[in-house]
């Protein structure tokens, strides 16, 4: 048995290094293979093997992106929590959630809909590349999805990766059939916290490899 006490660090590492027997067969290249070993090590869970999509170029548009200082636009306070801000920071780049917004409260009131559909909408005055990372909300990407094909937005990575049983199998389709770079969980599976680690593994990879 591996001693309990042992330093983060090191623990983390040992982690990675248990992801990466189990990932025997993947031929995934990097840097798309440090971001599914991050979210199977925030998830403890293999089946993101299969599940988690790659469009072409999505992580590469994604890492100019940041290098540039992009905007980071997630759908709850949660995953904007899960970001790492010294890294974020870093790059010279921010993220945000309008999601508390009393504007967005009010007019997703007055308007019938979601925050999170209102929320996507305010995104679209941010200046600059826009990447969104949205674990909860499946109407923020339906409501992407209208911008983009509105012209209103054209962002940089879409990562789709709501959790839950309703629309949310649908809008993860939907994302993946626009030319938009995007990583998308498809299924039910996802999550806030697989938002921000997606975020986390790719602010990461300018400064390594292996995240």
């Amino acid at each position: 048995m591996e001693p309990i006490y042992q330093k983060p660090m090191d623990i983390e590492a040992r982690s990675m290094a248990i992801i990466e027997e189990h990932l025997t067969g993947v031929t995934l290249p990097e840097p798309e293979r440090s971001i599914l070993k991050r979210v199977i090590h925030t998830t403890a869970d293999f089946d993101y093997t299969e599940n988690l999509c790659f469009s072409e170029n999505a992580v590469s548009s994604a890492l100019e992106a940041l290098q540039r200082g992009a905007h980071i636009v997630t759908d709850t306070n949660m995953a904007l929590s899960g970001i790492n801000k010294r890294s974020l920071h870093g790059l010279g780049c921010e993220a945000y959630c309008f999601m508390s917004d009393a504007d967005v409260a009010e007019e997703a009131r007055v308007r019938g809909v979601t925050r999170a559909m209102v929320s996507m909408e305010k995104a679209c005055w941010l200046d600059g590349d826009l990447i969104f990372a949205v674990g909860n909300a499946p109407t923020a990407l339906i409501q992407l999805d209208e911008l983009i094909r509105a012209g209103k937005l054209l962002p940089k990575l879409i990562i789709g990766v709501p959790v839950g049983f309703v629309h949310v199998v649908e809008a993860k389709e939907l994302i993946m059939q626009t030319e938009v770079p995007y990583i998308v969980a498809r299924g039910r599976k996802g999550g806030s916290n697989i938002a921000a680690a997606i975020c986390n593994a790719m602010l990461y990879a300018p400064k390594k490899e292996n995240v």
